[in-house]
């Protein structure tokens, strides 16, 4: 039996790719807002800019809408925000998972844990990764949002996709991701001051997702069978 849970969250993923791409007839759910309207309060980071993604990177996430975010204080000090919408997921046309999508683009993990986020009396799970890149390294907090769920798991996140798709005929959703770049120039890798970068790095990602995560909430639509 333990066995075969080893291969319950595979199955499950399968079997969610397997029902979406059956069932052509999903709804289109607009947001109630455009993305851009999501708003970020940074204190000391002045300099905000909305990057356009090109028209062929677009095509290819698939997603229908999206704000990318930039905040910067100095050149050594800033990060940045993604949300991209899906009004709603067949085959070839799905969230594609940073945790899948970064690998190629160069970096690797160093550290990875789920961080429980709390805001507005609701817990947002998180993805937390720690990546790393030809002396560069980045922190990357991101989850998925929609249908009345925040969740960080890829599998839970098929599974509910799986369901709501059979259900309600209802699998739009949005990807929510914080980058924090972590300047490492002249510090030594066993030195406090590492540490302290980590931390600071962690406290901006944390205060920057307890004010997404609520924002977020306000342009999704409502959940199946909200009144």
């Amino acid at each position: 039996m333990a066995d075969l849970l080893k291969f319950a969250p595979a199955a499950a993923l399968g079997a969610g790719v397997l029902l979406i791409s059956g069932l052509r007839e999903q709804l289109r759910v607009p947001p109630v807002a455009p993305m851009k309207s999501i708003r970020i309060d940074a204190p000391g980071y002045p300099t905000q800019k909305d990057v356009v993604v090109q028209a062929e990177e677009r095509r290819v996430a698939g997603m229908d809408d999206y704000v990318m975010r930039t905040f910067e204080k100095s050149p050594t000090d800033g990060f940045s925000v993604y949300v991209g919408y899906y009004t709603y997921q067949v085959q070839g046309k799905t969230i594609h998972s940073p945790k899948n999508c970064l690998p190629g683009a160069g970096w690797e993990q160093i550290d990875w844990r789920v961080l429980p986020v709390v805001a507005g009396g609701k817990t947002y799970p998180v993805n937390r990764y720690l990546l790393g890149n030809e002396g560069q390294q980045a922190l990357v907090y991101y989850w998925y949002q929609g249908r009345g769920r925040a969740e960080a798991s890829e599998y839970v996140v098929k599974w509910n996709l799986l369901v709501d798709a059979a259900v309600h005929r209802r699998t739009e959703e949005a990807l929510v991701r914080i980058v924090v770049p972590i300047d490492l120039r002249g510090v030594r890798p066993d030195s406090p001051e590492l540490k302290q970068r980590y931390a600071r790095a962690d406290s901006l990602a944390t205060g920057v997702a307890r004010q997404l995560g609520p924002q977020v909430d306000r342009v999704l639509p409502a959940p199946p069978g909200a009144t």
